[in-house]
């Protein structure tokens, strides 16, 4: 079967440069739409000028210009978009929207996997304000994409290993102490860690495939589905070292949200809904969605451990 052609939008991005890796390592022909909004930024030049290097084809769009992005579409079979929805980066999430509207009027598109690659938002209609906003924004991007009858596949990732691992999933964390560490609650509650190179091979695999088509996809990777006491402890074991542990109990870690920057308010509520109430395992996945590491055994995802050792 002939592999299709994709797009992606937002490919020098955190996790676009690996879609755009996986895209190419898995054959397909791959298009990465390059915006004007790029400016000065030489770093993001060189890294696309590296990937036509590689076989990728550099294609111009804007989301300020609509025309743009339609002929850009029309190249392709499937666009996958990773724009940021992180607050303390910059959130762009309804700009999908523009992209939408595109790919509606382009009409060849056989599957759209917009920005989503975290904690489902449609299990998250109870979450706190402010962190509620990137939920409810997916949400509306959802609505608009059942609305246009635009094929999908929407990727839950849950917690991206660099982010949280890499402080033991600490807020405001990314590099491991060999000395104490603060847990959330009780610790006990359990998480899902996948390594971001996964997550875009993963994501891949999702897209010629029709088991996924009009479904979400849940990574949930057997072996790293852990509390953050189990990621500490396979950390003390690397180490030969106990660490000294304290906790933040739940009412003292929602009171020192108070007077701090939105951006922070909104990344530290979805640490709460998922160190304190477990929101990424409280549920089964349910006939409407499907689970990767079952869809693709032949992926060899990178075990909490193992990604722990890059730390030593």
């Amino acid at each position: 079967m002939e592999k299709c052609r994709v797009l992606v939008v937002g490919g020098t991005g955190y996790l676009g440069k690996r879609l755009v890796k996986a895209s190419l390592a898995e054959g397909h022909e791959t298009y990465i739409l390059n915006r004007a909004e790029i400016g000065v930024d030489i770093d993001k030049v060189q890294m696309l000028l590296s990937f036509k290097e590689q076989g990728a084809h550099l294609v111009s769009g804007s989301f300020t210009d609509h025309q743009s992005l339609v002929k850009a579409i029309k190249l392709v079979d499937v666009v996958i978009c990773t724009i940021s929805g992180v607050h303390i980066r910059s959130h762009q999430i309804l700009l999908q929207l523009k992209l939408i509207d595109a790919i509606k009027e382009a009409g060849n598109v056989k599957r759209f996997l917009p920005s989503e690659f975290g904690t489902d938002p449609a299990r998250m209609e109870d979450a706190l304000e402010p962190g509620r906003v990137t939920f409810d924004d997916k949400m509306i991007v959802r609505k608009a994409i059942e609305d246009a009858q635009i094929p999908f596949t929407y990727i839950s990732a849950n917690c991206f290993a660099g982010y949280f691992l890499g402080g033991l999933c600490q807020p405001g964390k990314i590099l491991p102490s060999r000395d104490s560490v603060v847990l959330l609650g009780d610790g006990n509650k359990k998480a899902i860690y996948v390594e971001e190179d996964d997550i875009a091979m993963y994501t891949i695999k999702t897209i010629d495939d029709p088991r996924t088509l009009n479904k979400t996809v849940y990574l949930r990777p057997p072996k790293n589905i852990l509390s953050q006491r189990e990621v500490v402890e396979i950390w003390e074991k690397l180490i030969g070292k106990e660490l000294q542990k304290s906790s933040i109990p739940k009412e003292e870690f929602l009171a020192s949200l108070k007077g701090l920057e939105y951006a922070e308010q909104v990344g530290l509520i979805h640490y709460y809904h998922v160190c304190y109430e477990g929101c990424l395992t409280n549920f089964e996945i349910g006939n409407d969605a499907v689970e990767a590491s079952e869809l693709y055994p032949e992926i060899k995802y990178t075990t909490v451990e193992e990604y722990m050792k890059r730390y030593l």
